[in-house]
């Protein structure tokens, strides 16, 4: 590449101010009985991303998995309850935490066996080595290993099975995250 196409491209990509350009930023704090105004975000509600799933800072243990749980929109955090409630009912040992803005289950020392996250019309929940589980979850995966079980608004939730899965899951290797 030539000289000026490389300046070009650092032109483009480069966001840091520089001597000759120092943009100030400003931030705002919404007070409490302020109107929020469009394209502002609460400073007290996590940030949703693409297809509605929060964002939340990497954590251990249940507050941040409650913290996401609280977060998701819509009809999704009753849902992400009741899973929660679930999957803590059939593996009451299991480990909690959120990574790569998900809540992930596992055990300690095994790594971790589930993970769910938000998409904007279902919550997919993830069974790492779910090909291993039988009946395997319905969703096939890229990855060899893992299988989906996918949850719409609308869904009734057979908690029979969904508990059998998660029960299984949690005595298979898990994954290192």
């Amino acid at each position: 590449m030539t000289k000026t196409a490389n300046s070009k491209i650092a032109n483009v990509t480069s966001k840091r101010p520089t001597k000759g350009n120092t943009t100030r930023m400003r931030m705002s704090v919404k007070k409490e009985g302020e109107k929020e105004e469009k394209g502002q975000a609460v400073a007290d509600q996590p940030k949703l991303l693409s297809g509605g799933n929060p964002q939340i800072a990497k954590g251990y243990g249940d507050a941040p998995v409650q913290a996401y749980i609280a977060a998701m929109p819509g009809w999704k955090s009753a849902v992400g309850r009741h899973l929660d409630q679930l999957i803590m009912r059939a593996v009451p040992k299991a480990e909690k935490a959120v990574k790569w803005n998900s809540p992930l289950y596992g055990m300690e020392g095994d790594g971790w066996f589930l993970g769910v996250h938000c998409f904007a019309k279902y919550i997919k929940v993830a069974f790492f080595n779910g090909a291993a589980l039988s009946p395997p979850p319905p969703v096939e995966s890229k990855m060899a290993n893992a299988r989906y079980f996918h949850i719409h608004e609308k869904d009734e939730i057979d908690e029979a099975q969904f508990s059998d899965w998660v029960k299984q899951a949690s005595q298979l290797p898990g994954e290192r995250m």
